[in-house]
């Protein structure tokens, strides 16, 4: 396992990172690392001295996690999408535009439920609040109530 190379040498994609490595690269708080681990967003090896190694490869997840994360996404939204793309060995192509189509999908479902939202933001959303004058004549006596709990029309 590799962990230092010399200034001069270029990167390798099999290059191993140390865990402050990986946070100096990716502005990942070093205990966020580990908590991503917890999770099996990421994952690292143990050195012959027990310190965590990170493959060069899973910068890419940790990106894909920050920028998960400041778009408002669950991270266990983000661990179900890519599930089947493997921790232990760079993901192939075909493995990243496969996980990749399931994120889409699931972005282009909550662009909708936004755009949804902001569309009934001046409306009745079902709530069953009854403050506006337009959930009178939208959801009269709190009708869709009998359709369960929570907003009803997002």
């Amino acid at each position: 396992m590799t962990t230092k190379r010399p200034k001069e040498t270029r990167a390798r994609p099999d290059d191993w990172l140390t865990i402050g490595e990986v946070s100096a690269r990716t502005g990942t708080a070093v205990s966020a690392l580990r908590f991503y681990e917890e999770l099996g967003l990421i994952a690292s090896e143990r050195d012959d001295r027990n310190q965590r190694r990170y493959p060069r490869h899973m910068l890419r997840r940790v990106a894909l996690v920050s920028v998960a994360k400041r778009i408002g996404i669950p991270l266990q939204d983000l661990r179900d999408a890519f599930a089947d793309v493997p921790l232990d060995r760079p993901p192939s192509h075909q493995e990243w535009q496969r996980a990749s189509r399931g994120w889409k999908r699931r972005l282009e479902e909550r662009r909708k439920t936004i755009e949804r939202l902001e569309a009934e933001l001046t409306g009745c959303i079902g709530c069953g609040c009854l403050s506006m004058k337009a959930c009178a004549l939208l959801n009269p006596g709190d009708e869709l109530a009998e359709d369960g709990t929570g907003p009803r029309r997002l």
